[in-house]
C-alpha cells in the first residue's frame, strides 16, 4: 500500500524490566524501583502540528496530567510456557488472558498492546463531479483487531502558487466505503436496468477557515481490509477557459488516517473452556475465534458466572471486527444458560466476542468462555477440536500463538494449563440442515477487469428438485473489486414438461444461503444479505449487475420451487435447467454507444468507470433526460463542420491576388477543420476520415498558420524573407503544438510576433515615405479596421463565452468570424513594375512618360521614381 506510516506502540508494560527497559517500537519513561511505565506519545514524522492535541481531543491519548504509570504485577505468573515439543504430536499453548477494558482508558492487563498507525496521502487537486472518472480516490488498508479509525481530511485552496484567499467557497464531498469504491451518484440518475447499488457513507465538508478547512471522520470498531475515500467539488457550469489566461482556483485535498488497534488479544479454541476473573475496575473483556470454511452454526456460552449480583454481564459477538453498542447481544441477568448462538456465519473470517459487565457492578466477576462450531456435513454433533474438518488447513498463520497449531492437524492434545476439555456438546440445528456440495469455476483471465468464469460440465446446469445447486465465484483481493461483475441466468423452458416451476438464485457473500426452508424465496436473514435473481416460463432470463464488488467468495444457490394456490412449494420429479454465465467487465455494457469506458489508476489501485457524453448520464450512460436528439446532433455537426465555408472567400482572394502559398494553407485549414469537428463529435453523428489525435493536430496546425501567414503578407516583405518566415513558422508552430495544444501563448505567441513584425515593416515604410502607410484612408476604413475587429470579437468569444452547452453555436461563429477577417485583412495583390503602353504623341516635340503603378498605389518610395526615356521629336 502506498503511503507513510509510522507506528508508536503503547504497551500494558508488563516484563519491561526484565528487557533492560527497552520497548519496541515505543518510547515510555522507566522507574525501575517501581516497575512502571509513563506511556508517551510521539508525534509520527510528516503528522500536523496539532497531532498531539487531535489524538486527546479523540480519545486516542491521555491528557498530561490523566496519564497513570502502567504498573507491572508478578510477571512471573503471566509468562507462558513454550509449548512441549513431543515426537507425533504439538500440544496447543494455553489461551493467553485476554485484554479487559476499565471504565476510563484502555488499559490492558495481561499481554495486551495498543499500536497507534499513521498513514497520510499526497494532496490531490479535486475536479467537478461529471462522471466517477472525474472523482479522486485513495485507497487505504485497515489491520486486523483495529478499534478505532480516526481520518483527518484537510483541505486547502491555492491560487498561481500561493493561498487562495479569493477563491469561492465550494463544499466537498468524501464517500467511505469498506472493501472497494463507493458506487456514488450525486447527480441523481437513474442506474441501468438490473443493476444493484451497494451503499456507502457521505460526509459534505465546509469551509471554517478563508482557505483552508479539517473535517474529522471516525469509525469506531472498522472492519479490517480496505477502504476507500472518493472526494470531489460539485458540479459546475462547464465553462471552457483557456490555459493560462488567468490563475485557476485549485482545491487541493489530502487525507489523513490514525488506527489504535489491539494486539495480542486472546483466542478462543473450539471446544475448550476459557477461564476469566474481571476486576472490578474492568468493563470488559475481548476474545476471537476463527471460523473456518463449512460451519453452518456458533455458540458461545458463558458458564459457571459469579458475582455479588448473580450474572452481571451482556455476551455480544460480532463477525470481523470487535462488537459495538448494536451488535447481537445476549443479558446474561435474563438467560440461563448464557448462550447466543449464530447460524451461517461468515467463512474464513474471526469472530469477536466481548463480554461486558453490567454498569454500577461492584466487586469482581468470574466465569467461563467456550465457542462450539457446528460442521454442516454433521449438523447434531459439534466439532471437537482434535476431529479434522473440511477446512482446517484453511486456517490462518496468525491463529493461536507460536506453535502454528491448526485444528485438526494432530491427534487429540492433552488439556493445556488453565483450561478444560469439554466432551462434545450435542447442539439443536435447524431441521434440514445440512452441507451442500459446493461446486467451483474455472477463473479464466481474458484482460483488465475481463474475467470469464466458467463451470465445469456446464454452462448448462441442472437444478434438482430435492436439493440447492451451490456454485463459488472468486474475486481476488483488490483486483477484482475496480470493475462489474456481472450474472446471468436463462432458463431452459422444455426441460420444466409442462410444470409451473421457477429457478430461484441467490448471490451471497462470504457465506451460502442454505436455508432449510424450501418455500422461502428471500436471500437475507438477520445478519447476512443477499441478491435474488428468478427465472420462470413467463420470464426466462435475469440478470444482475454488481458495480465495484467486495472481494472474496461470492456463493450462488440455485434452487427450483414450484408455484401453487398456496405459494411456493418444493417441487416433484422436476430437474430445471439453467444456463449460467458469471463474468466480470470494465464498465456496464462497455457504457453503450454514448459513452466510453475509462481505465483510471490511483497509486497502485486500478478501476473503471464510464464517461458520457451528448447528454447521457449515468453509472452506464443511460439515462437520457438531458440526452440530445438525432436532429440536434445533425444539426449542431453540419453547423461545426459547414460553417468552416466561409474559407472559401478569402481561399479566391488570395488566388486573385497571386498569394498562392497563403490560399494552400487556407484549404489545408478548412479541409482538416471540417473533418475533425466531424470526427469530434460526443453523438452517434460521427464521420472520422483518419485517428483523431491526426486531425485535432492538423486542425490546430491549419488555425494557427493561418493567422502567421496572413499578417506576414500584410506586412508586405521581400520574397526571399516571407518564404523563409513561413517555413520557420510552421516548424515552430508544430513543435510548440506537439508540446501543448491548449495552452495560450499557441495562439498568442506567434500572433504577437508575426504582429511585430508588420509593425516594424509598416513604421520603416512610413518613415521612409514621411506619410502614414497604408496611405489610402479607404483601405483602412473598409478594411483594416473591419478586419480588425471581426478577429477581436472572435477571439472574445473563443477566450470568454465559450461553454460546453453553447460550443456548437459559438465556435461555429468562431469560424465565421475568424474566415472573415482573414476576407478583410489579406493585401490586395503586389503587381511587379512593368511600363505602361505609349502616349499619343503630339505633332512636333513630344515625351514618352513612363509611369510607375506602385508608386500610385503609394507601395514604394517617390523619391526612387524616375522618368524611364526622354524622346526629343
Amino acid at each position: 500500500m502506498a503511503g507513510s506510516g509510522t507506528r508508536a506502540v503503547i504497551p500494558a508494560l508488563c516484563g519491561a524490566h526484565r528487557r533492560g527497559h527497552r520497548m519496541l517500537g515505543a518510547e515510555a519513561s522507566v522507574f525501575p524501583g517501581r516497575r512502571c511505565a509513563w506511556p508517551l506519545w510521539p508525534r509520527p514524522a510528516g503528522a500536523p502540528s496539532g497531532y498531539r492535541s487531535s489524538l486527546r481531543a479523540l480519545g486516542l491519548a491521555p491528557s498530561r496530567g490523566s496519564v497513570e504509570p502502567i504498573c507491572c504485577a508478578a510477571a512471573a505468573k503471566r509468562e507462558r510456557r513454550a509449548p512441549e515439543l513431543r515426537l507425533g504430536k504439538v500440544e496447543p499453548p494455553p489461551p493467553p488472558s485476554p485484554p479487559c477494558w476499565g471504565r476510563t482508558s484502555p488499559a490492558a492487563t495481561g499481554d495486551g498492546l495498543f499500536v497507534t498507525d499513521y498513514f497520510t496521502r499526497t494532496p490531490r487537486k479535486l475536479s467537478p463531479f461529471r462522471s466517477f472518472a472525474s472523482i479522486e480516490l485513495f485507497h487505504f488498508h485497515i489491520p486486523e483487531d483495529t478499534v478505532i479509525a480516526v481520518w483527518n481530511l484537510i483541505t486547502f485552496k491555492e491560487q498561481g502558487g500561493t493561498f487562495g484567499d479569493q477563491c469561492p467557497d465550494r463544499s466537498i464531498t468524501v464517500y467511505f466505503r469498506s472493501g472497494a469504491p463507493s458506487v456514488i451518484n450525486p447527480l441523481h440518475t437513474h442506474f441501468p436496468k438490473d443493476t444493484a447499488v451497494p451503499g456507502s457513507f457521505a460526509l459534505t465538508l465546509t469551509w471554517t477557515l478563508p482557505n483552508r478547512t479539517t473535517g474529522v471522520f471516525n469509525v469506531t470498531s472498522p472492519l479490517p481490509g480496505d477502504w476507500f475515500l472518493a472526494a470531489h467539488l460539485p458540479k459546475d457550469e462547464g465553462k471552457i477557459s483557456v490555459k493560462g489566461l488567468y490563475e485557476e482556483c485549485q482545491y487541493l485535498f489530502q487525507p489523513q488516517l490514525i488506527v489504535q488497534r489491539l494486539v495480542n488479544i486472546a483466542v478462543l479454541y473450539p471446544g475448550y473452556v476459557t477461564e476469566q476473573s474481571m476486576a472490578p475496575h474492568n468493563r470488559s473483556c475481548l476474545y476471537k475465534v476463527f471460523v473456518p470454511s463449512y460451519t453452518s452454526r456458533v455458540l458461545v456460552e458463558v458458564l459457571r458466572c459469579r458475582g455479588v449480583e448473580g450474572c452481571p454481564l451482556w455476551l455480544r459477538v460480532r463477525a470481523k471486527a470487535p462488537p459495538l453498542h448494536n451488535s447481537t447481544a445476549l443479558d446474561c441477568r435474563e438467560h440461563a444458560p448464557c448462550q447466543l448462538a449464530l447460524d451461517l456465519p461468515f467463512w474464513q473470517h474471526w469472530y469477536y466476542v466481548l463480554v461486558e459487565k453490567h454498569p454500577g457492578v461492584p466487586g469482581t466477576v468470574s466465569f467461563q468462555v467456550t465457542v462450539q462450531l457446528t460442521d454442516c456435513s454433521r449438523p447434531s454433533l459439534a466439532r471437537p477440536p482434535f476431529l479434522p474438518s473440511s477446512a482446517s488447513m484453511n486456517m490462518p498463520h496468525s491463529f493461536g500463538s507460536v506453535g502454528g497449531l491448526a485444528l485438526g492437524d494432530s491427534p487429540p492434545p492433552a488439556s493445556p494449563n488453565g483450561t478444560k476439555h469439554p466432551v462434545p456438546i450435542s447442539i439443536a440445528s435447524p431441521a434440514g440442515e445440512r452441507c451442500w456440495p459446493v461446486r467451483p469455476t474455472l477463473r479464466n483471465e481474458l484482460d483488465t477487469f475481463s474475467v470469464h468464469f466458467y463451470i465445469f460440465f456446464g454452462p448448462n446446469v441442472s437444478v434438482p428438485p430435492d436439493r440447492p445447486a451451490v456454485f463459488v465465484i472468486n474475486l481476488l483481493p483488490v483486483l477484482d473489486s475496480g470493475g462489474v461483475l456481472n450474472l446471468e441466468l436463462r432458463l431452459n423452458v422444455s426441460s420444466l414438461c409442462g410444470e409451473n416451476v421457477t429457478v430461484f438464485g441467490c448471490l451471497n457473500h462470504e457465506v451460502p444461503l442454505t436455508s432449510g426452508d424450501n418455500a422461502s424465496v428471500t436471500c437475507e436473514t438477520e445478519s447476512l444479505a443477499g441478491f435474488l435473481l428468478s427465472v420462470n416460463a413467463t420470464a426466462s432470463l435475469s440478470r444482475l449487475r454488481i458495480p465495484y464488488p467486495q472481494t472474496g467468495s461470492w456463493y450462488l444457490s440455485l434452487r427450483s420451487l414450484c408455484a401453487t394456490e398456496h405459494g411456493f412449494e418444493p417441487c416433484t420429479n422436476v430437474t430445471a435447467e439453467v444456463y449460467l454465465r458469471a463474468y466480470l467487465s470494465p464498465c456496464i455494457n462497455d457504457c453503450g454507444i454514448y459513452g466510453q469506458c475509462k481505465l483510471l489508476r490511483t497509486n497502485n489501485y486500478l478501476y473503471a468507470a464510464c464517461e458520457c457524453k451528448a447528454g447521457w448520464n449515468g453509472w452506464g450512460c443511460t439515462d437520457n433526460a438531458e440526452a440530445f436528439s438525432y436532429g440536434f446532433q445533425l444539426l449542431s455537426t453540419l453547423l461545426l463542420c459547414l460553417s468552416n465555408v466561409m474559407f472559401v472567400p478569402p481561399v479566391a482572394i488570395a488566388i486573385r491576388s497571386h498569394y498562392l502559398l497563403e490560399a494552400a494553407v487556407y484549404i489545408f485549414t478548412m479541409f482538416f477543420s471540417t473533418f475533425y469537428h466531424a470526427c469530434d463529435q460526443p453523438g452517434i453523428v460521427v464521420f472520422c476520415i483518419m485517428e483523431y489525435d491526426v486531425l485535432q493536430f492538423c486542425d490546430f496546425l491549419g488555425s494557427l498558420m493561418s493567422v502567421w501567414v496572413t499578417v506576414i503578407a500584410m506586412a508586405r516583405l521581400q520574397p526571399v524573407v516571407k518564404q523563409v518566415l513561413y517555413l520557420l513558422g510552421a516548424m515552430l508552430l508544430s513543435m510548440a503544438l506537439q508540446m501543448d495544444r491548449h495552452g495560450l501563448w499557441n495562439l498568442l505567441g506567434p500572433s504577437l510576433f508575426a504582429l511585430g513584425i508588420m509593425a516594424i515593416a509598416w513604421t520603416a515604410r512610413t518613415i521612409r515615405r514621411r506619410h502614414c502607410y497604408p496611405p489610402t484612408w479607404k483601405r483602412w476604413a473598409f478594411y483594416l479596421c473591419p478586419g480588425a475587429l471581426i478577429a477581436a470579437a472572435a477571439v472574445l468569444l473563443y477566450a470568454f463565452v465559450e461553454t460546453e452547452e453553447n460550443y456548437f453555436y459559438i465556435h461555429s461563429i468562431w469560424h465565421l468570424l475568424i474566415a472573415g477577417s482573414v476576407g478583410f485583412l489579406l493585401p490586395p495583390r503586389a503587381k511587379p513594375s512593368r511600363r505602361l503602353g505609349p502616349l499619343p504623341r503630339r505633332k512636333g516635340c513630344g515625351y514618352q512618360l513612363c509611369v510607375n503603378e506602385q508608386e500610385e498605389l503609394g507601395l514604394v518610395d517617390p523619391a526612387v521614381a524616375s522618368i524611364n526615356s526622354i524622346c526629343t521629336s
